[in-house]
């Protein structure tokens, strides 16, 4: 059996090797203020080139249905798409198996942004790889993180989506809603099917907004930062060139279960009323220390 890489809560290789001054990936006053009022924030450097390749050669690994470490991961789709006639790969466990992905929860140029953001210490919460292959690349739907998410409380969570290809318009980049993290939480109408769906249960003012999302083109190695109630989605990727992400969820320190079921596939359950700890959640940065 593979080992598990959740056993070891700090780095385990040199890929992310870096300057002890934390104070260098910083976020400017006023990129925290846009993250505030629009609810995300595009284009942050997240990854050098050597890093973006190394991550991408372990997802590659992945994508074989024989692959080592395949017991580990939390949920695992060869095609989550519900279109017969397009692709999308998804998985949530990565850190458990491949070093690269599982070092990336230590980058400083996540975890330390990630606090200011989040206002204090940062836990890990979930991974997540997506891969749109060319041509027939699927959608991820209009949706809302923290509707999939509801088990554990207070709202004080965060998503990064990291490019490991440059992403655009055409090859179906992460779009945006401003100002929808304002928003009270939505209903699921699915991940994977349709673009449209989510205007069922959209009043007459938020569907007029979806006239005008922002689509955050970033270049391989950049990231987003997202507010877990932001609305966001992502078209096909009709082009020649595949269009894959890693995203990193996290939460504050301090965000409890709120169920007496398991929060991930085979993870012990945390009983409702405790926080977040343990193995599969680990304490990734604080800044008091």
């Amino acid at each position: 059996m593979t080992p598990d890489l959740s056993k070891s809560h700090k780095p385990i290789t040199e890929l992310f090797a870096h300057s002890a001054d934390p104070g260098e990936f910083r976020l400017e006053q006023e990129q925290i203020e846009q993250f505030e009022e629009q609810g995300f924030l595009a284009g942050v450097p997240m990854l050098t080139a050597n890093q973006v390749e190394a991550l991408r050669r372990e997802l590659a690994e992945f994508q074989s249905d024989s692959h080592a470490g395949r017991e580990h991961w939390y949920e695992y789709n060869a095609d989550e798409s519900t279109d017969p006639d397009t692709v999308l790969f998804h998985a949530l466990g990565a850190w458990r198996i491949g070093p690269g992905f599982h070092d990336l929860l230590w980058n400083p140029a996540f975890t330390v942004p990630a606090s200011q953001l989040l206002q204090g210490a940062v836990r890990f919460w979930h991974d997540q790889l997506f891969y749109k292959p060319a041509h027939h690349g699927g959608i991820v739907a209009w949706h809302q993180d923290y509707s999939y998410w509801t088990r554990t409380q207070p709202i004080a969570h965060l998503t990064c989506w990291i490019a490991l290809d440059d992403a655009s318009v055409d090859n179906g980049c992460v779009q945006y809603i401003p100002g929808s993290h304002r928003w009270d939480l939505l209903p699921i109408t699915g991940l994977a099917g349709d673009m449209a769906a989510i205007s069922e249960v959209l009043s007459a003012d938020q569907l007029e907004k979806f006239e005008q999302p922002v689509a955050a083109e970033m270049k391989a190695g950049e990231c987003a930062f997202h507010h877990s109630l932001m609305v966001h989605g992502s078209h096909e990727n009709r082009t020649a060139r595949p269009r894959r992400a890693a995203v990193i969820n996290a939460v504050r320190d301090g965000v409890y279960s709120s169920s007496n079921e398991s929060l991930l596939e085979g993870v012990p359950i945390i009983r409702e009323g405790s926080p977040l700890s343990g193995q599969f959640f680990p304490l990734l940065y604080s800044p008091s220390s």
